[in-house]
């Protein structure tokens, strides 16, 4: 696939290459002047064309953050990369390049329209996160498997797809198996499809289909309940009280616990074992429980917050915007006075007055955005004690259940010695029960080397159970800390957006007037 251009030098996609497109596709004449001296921010930008460059790589396009359209086509790119930041791409053009694979698109979730015409691609893969794909063209490309196009299956939106020129399209099933197989298409290789061709396609492909779609369906199934399934782990992770609701904290107590599991073992401590288990879960449980109605508690406050604080901004804006819509009344009626005026006095005076009710808006705007501060900012306070609160009591009581699963792990420690002190005695003795496993048999050779195994298992155990306690009043600490932090920061960041808004509105409305024509008499 060569190029007229194929000798030159290929491009790199630097500042000078993106300002030069920018200005040659931006504003023309005086704006463009105007434009060009103020210089364009990228991040401004909504559509981008970089056909006919030479590009060899896609690079330095991460600052055009609002970018929807961008056209890279007759270059000699290879290689499809750099695009992650352009989250806002609904148009993509790569036609007439050198790509081999289809990859670096997974980012791209708003892409409707994405042409990869007259490439070396022989394969559709890697495009699963283009949800919203609407239109495909693949045409002059290396594809030769037809079963390769039921990969586009999954793509409910597609409604053109263009493989004309490929190797697939010589295969004399092609037609009838891509519109049976893709029933969502509405048009193929720039055709629109009749129905006399879906319905000879659907039923020539009516028993593989609906074994295609029954195991889709199987598959779609078993996806929505591992998406559910880890909906509900994230609730509980939100939470703090993840793999508490069953033995997988009591389980982890022996994972790490080689002494612990030969223990497990010794004959009579079944009974026991199992005891301290129940009441272990048992409390676990308890957590759990607590943790998921705490948790459910604390999204209702967080929620009913954010509904406050969205009724006080709309309140408020409706305050200003009764005192602008006055205002332009008022504007209106004053500019036509002022444009008609004989009398340097009188014009002079309706300048005045003009100034002054504009120095009173900036009055009432600027106080209205005060008032509504100080009450967000009452709001936010009355918030963070209620969550502060909510989230002592929380971690307060989840301790107290910690204290009582220590307990039970102290208790069963005790039991335990005691048990092997017993056991070493018949030891001693030789007495000890001939199906006793070698690995237990083997720690009770003196007290002391019992001792330590038991002291070391239950050092693992408070361990464990230590670090849980720690896990839930670090990351519920942190997310208050954080959330509190945010709700400052975005109130702060909202204010300052508001106070440039009045300003700028001011002197718009200041600058009006200094630009309006007037009587010939003063002009």
């Amino acid at each position: 696939m060569s190029r007229l251009y194929d000798t030159v030098e290929p491009a790199v996609i630097d500042d000078e290459m993106l300002k030069k497109a920018v200005e040659e596709q931006g504003p023309k004449e005086e704006a463009g002047r105007i434009a060009k001296q103020e210089g364009v921010d990228y991040k401004d930008v909504l559509a981008l064309r970089l056909d006919f460059k030479n590009i060899l790589k896609i690079d330095n396009l991460w600052q055009f953050k609002k970018l929807t359209k961008l056209q890279l086509d007759d270059n000699i790119i290879e290689k499809i990369e750099g695009l992650d930041a352009l989250v806002n791409l609904v148009w993509l053009d790569l036609s007439f390049n050198n790509i081999e694979v289809i990859e670096g698109l997974g980012k791209l979730t708003k892409l409707e329209d994405l042409t990869l015409y007259s490439n070396r691609i022989s394969r559709l893969e890697n495009m699963d996160s283009l949800t919203n794909l609407h239109v495909l063209s693949m045409g002059n490309n290396k594809l030769h498997q037809l079963d390769n196009l039921i990969y586009l299956r999954r793509f409910k939106n597609l409604r053109t797809l263009n493989l004309a020129g490929c190797p697939v399209c010589e295969d004399p099933g092609y037609k009838l198996f891509t519109v049976a197989y893709l029933s969502h298409l509405v048009y193929l290789d720039f055709r629109l499809i009749d129905e006399d061709t879906r319905t000879k396609a659907n039923n020539l492909y009516e028993n593989k289909l609906g074994e295609l779609m029954h195991n889709e369906n199987q598959k779609e199934r078993l996806l929505q309940e591992e998406k559910e399934r880890q909906k509900e782990l994230q609730k509980q992770s939100d939470a703090y009280v993840e793999n508490l609701d069953g033995s997988q904290l009591f389980d982890s107590l022996y994972t790490e616990d080689p002494e612990g599991q030969k223990l497990s073992m010794l004959p009579g401590l079944e009974e026991m074992l199992q005891d301290f288990q129940d009441k272990f879960v048992a409390i676990c449980k308890k957590i759990f429980e607590y943790g998921m109605k705490e948790h459910e508690r604390r999204t209702h406050e967080v929620n009913e917050f954010h509904q406050c604080i969205e009724e006080a901004k709309v309140e408020n804006k409706k305050f200003s915007t009764k005192e602008i819509d006055a205002f332009e009344q008022y504007k209106r009626k004053i500019f036509a006075e002022i444009t008609i005026a004989t009398d340097a006095t009188v014009l002079e005076g309706k300048m005045s007055e003009y100034h002054s009710e504009v120095n009173r808006v900036w009055d009432l705007l600027m106080g209205f955005e005060m008032q509504l501060v100080d009450q967000l900012e009452e709001t936010i306070k009355d918030f963070e004690r209620n969550l502060a609160d909510m989230m002592t009591s929380f971690v307060e009581y989840v301790q107290g259940l910690i204290s009582q699963i220590r307990e039970l792990e102290n208790t069963h420690n005790e039991k335990l010695l005691e048990m092997s002190m017993a056991t070493l005695e018949k030891a001693v003795k030789n007495e000890l029960d001939d199906d006793m496993p070698d690995e237990v048999r083997q720690l009770f050779v003196d007290k002391e080397t019992i001792v330590n195994a038991i002291g070391a298992s239950h050092d693992v155990h408070l361990l464990k159970i230590d670090n849980r306690e720690d896990d839930i009043v670090t990351r519920s600490g942190a997310w208050l800390t954080a959330l509190i932090a945010k709700l400052h920061a975005e109130e702060t960041t909202r204010n300052r957006q508001r106070v440039v808004e009045i300003s700028n509105y001011v002197d718009h409305l200041r600058e009006e007037v200094d630009t309006l024509e007037v009587s010939d008499a003063h002009a």
